[in-house]
C-alpha cells in the first residue's frame, strides 16, 4: 500500500505565506496531511470531508490541537452555510490513496470488489446506477469525464451484461489505456464530483477576507477545466472592453506549480497535480 503524501503541499505552503493565527479553510481534509500542516504553521483550520472513514483521523487531530480544529463530516459545498470569514481556502482535488487502496470500496480496477465508488456510504452506489442510467446517460459521462473515444460501445456492454463488480467492468473494456478513465468518469458521475465542485466555488468569493487566497491541486482534465475557468473569470473585468473604466478585477491570478521531479518520484502519484491559486484584491 502506497502511504498518502499530501501532494504539492510545500508548494501550497508558500502560496498562502505565513497563516501564523489565519483562519484556513481545507475543503478535502483526506488523511489530514494539509490540515496538519496548516495547524503546525499557527493557523486555525476548518476542514470539511464526506468520507466517514477519515472520522478516526479528524478526532486525533482534534485532541491534539483542540478547538483550534474544527471538523465538519460533510461534503465542502456545504462551506456555502459557513457565516465566518477566511485567510485561505485549499481544495485539494479527486481522490486520495487510503480510498484507492482499499479494494472494498471499489474505486480500483486492481482488486475484485463491489462495484461501490460512493465517497461517503450514503446514496446509490455506481452498481445501483447502472440500473437507472440509459445507455445515454453513461456514454455521456464517460465522454464528458474521461474523454473516452468508445464510450458509447463500452456504454452498451455496461448495460448488456451489467457488471456487479469491479473486474466484471474491467473485462468489458478491451483497450487497457481505457480502463482507468472508465472508473475514473463513473466515480466523478456518482458522487457528483464536477457539481460538488462548482457549488463549492461559487460560495468562495464570500468567504475570502480581503487579501485571502485559494488554491486549488487538480488531478484531471475535467477538474482542473473547471478551476481554471473559474479563476479566468474572477480575474477579468466585468463589462464591455470598449468603454475605459477605473475598475480592477476582484481576484489576481498567482503563480501555477506542478510536482517536481524529486516528488513524483517519492508520490508518483503527483505526477498529474497542477496547482492554481488566486489572490483576493478587491
Amino acid at each position: 500500500m502506497i502511504k498518502h503524501i499530501p501532494v504539492l503541499v510545500d508548494a501550497v505552503m508558500n502560496t498562502i505565506g505565513n497563516i501564523k493565527d489565519a483562519r484556513v479553510l481545507d475543503a478535502t481534509f483526506g488523511a489530514g496531511g494539509y490540515t496538519r500542516r496548516f495547524l503546525e504553521s499557527g493557523a486555525n483550520v476548518t476542514a470539511f470531508d464526506r468520507d466517514p472513514n477519515v472520522v478516526a483521523d479528524a478526532d486525533i487531530i482534534k485532541k491534539e490541537f483542540d478547538n483550534k480544529f474544527d471538523f465538519i463530516p460533510k461534503t465542502f459545498s456545504h462551506m456555502a452555510d459557513l457565516t465566518e470569514k477566511f485567510d485561505a481556502i485549499v481544495f485539494d482535488l479527486g481522490i486520495s490513496s487510503m480510498q484507492i487502496d482499499n479494494p472494498e470500496r471499489g474505486f480500483s480496477f486492481r482488486a475484485d470488489a463491489p462495484l461501490d465508488m460512493r465517497m461517503s456510504f450514503d446514496g446509490p452506489t455506481v452498481c445501483d446506477m447502472f440500473d437507472k442510467w440509459t445507455i445515454a446517460d453513461i456514454t455521456k459521462i464517460l465522454r464528458d469525464f474521461g474523454d473516452i473515444k468508445p464510450a458509447g460501445a463500452i456504454a452498451n456492454a455496461i448495460k448488456q451484461f451489467k457488471p456487479r463488480t469491479t473486474f466484471e467492468l474491467k473485462d468489458l473494456i478491451h483497450n487497457p489505456r481505457d480502463i482507468a478513465p472508465v472508473f475514473q468518469a463513473l466515480r466523478i458521475a456518482v458522487n457528483d464530483e464536477m457539481g460538488e465542485l462548482v457549488r463549492a466555488l461559487d460560495a468562495v468569493p464570500n468567504l475570502l477576507q480581503m487579501g485571502g487566497r485559494c488554491i486549488c491541486v487538480t488531478f484531471h482534465s475535467v477538474e482542473d477545466r473547471i478551476v481554471k475557468n473559474t479563476f479566468r473569470k474572477w480575474t477579468s473585468i466585468e463589462g464591455d472592453p470598449r468603454i475605459l473604466v477605473n475598475t480592477s478585477a476582484p481576484f489576481k491570478l498567482l503563480p501555477a506549480k506542478v510536482p517536481t521531479q524529486k516528488e513524483i518520484q517519492q508520490n508518483p502519484r503527483a505526477r498529474s497535480a497542477h496547482m492554481r491559486g488566486v489572490v483576493k484584491s478587491c
